[in-house]
């Protein structure tokens, strides 16, 4: 009865929007259901062998009526533990329900969380998308006037547009910088590939494990 009454009192909690179930109180109430059902098999299995040795008894006891009241009531006794016996595993089936509702319940509360995440994140994306097109429109002009505010230009309204003679010195920095950060940008990404291999292989293995081990179950 006490089981039946925290069974109870679980299954009359009303669905909240974020559900938090107290998860070792539920398993706590199953252990002691478990219990339970392991003490009532124990009964009923000793009314069964009480009554079968009140059988073979009978022919040595000259009182039947006595005998019979005596049977009736060890019968008696033995329907009533295994009416207990059945409830008891209702009470454990129908916790085991609850828990599983529970862990359903937080499962898609979690999933409801992790598409808000995505749209978020799609969100983000689509806002960094924007940022780099300002960025890559504004590269151009940016790099062209960075040039020409350089002191290997001069233009004046009396005198012609004039470039000074030094300018491959601009040049001369310019390539062999450039060329060194995507040689060293070239060579960290060779240095990663075994890496990101090995963890496709990890990851490729794993799932054929696990197809391998449904197959040789099934």
């Amino acid at each position: 009865m006490a089981i039946r009454n925290h069974v109870r009192a679980v299954e009359k909690v009303a669905p909240q929007e974020k559900p938090e179930p107290p998860y070792r109180f539920l398993h706590d109430i199953s252990r002691h259901a478990v219990h339970v059902t392991e003490t009532l098999d124990v009964a009923v299995e000793t009314m069964d062998g009480m009554l079968s040795q009140h059988e073979s008894v009978k022919a040595q006891v000259a009182d039947d009526d006595g005998w019979q009241m005596v049977h009736d009531r060890l019968l008696f006794s033995q329907q009533l533990l295994k009416g207990l016996r059945w409830r008891s595993k209702a009470n454990e089936k129908r916790l085991q329900n609850e828990i599983q509702l529970a862990f359903h319940m937080v499962t898609q509360y979690d999933s409801g969380v992790s598409v808000a995440i995505g749209k978020a994140a799609k969100e983000d994306s689509a806002a960094m998308k924007t940022i780099s097109m300002l960025t890559l429109t504004f590269l151009p002009p940016t790099f062209i006037s960075s040039i020409f505010s350089m002191s290997f230009f001069k233009f004046d309204t009396d005198t012609s547009w004039a470039m000074s003679h030094n300018f491959w010195i601009y040049w001369a920095w310019a390539v062999p910088t450039t060329l060194l950060t995507l040689a060293l940008w070239y060579y960290w990404q060779k240095q990663r590939a075994p890496e990101r291999s090995q963890a496709a292989k990890g990851r490729t293995g794993e799932g054929q494990s696990w197809r391998t081990f449904g197959v040789e179950q099934c």
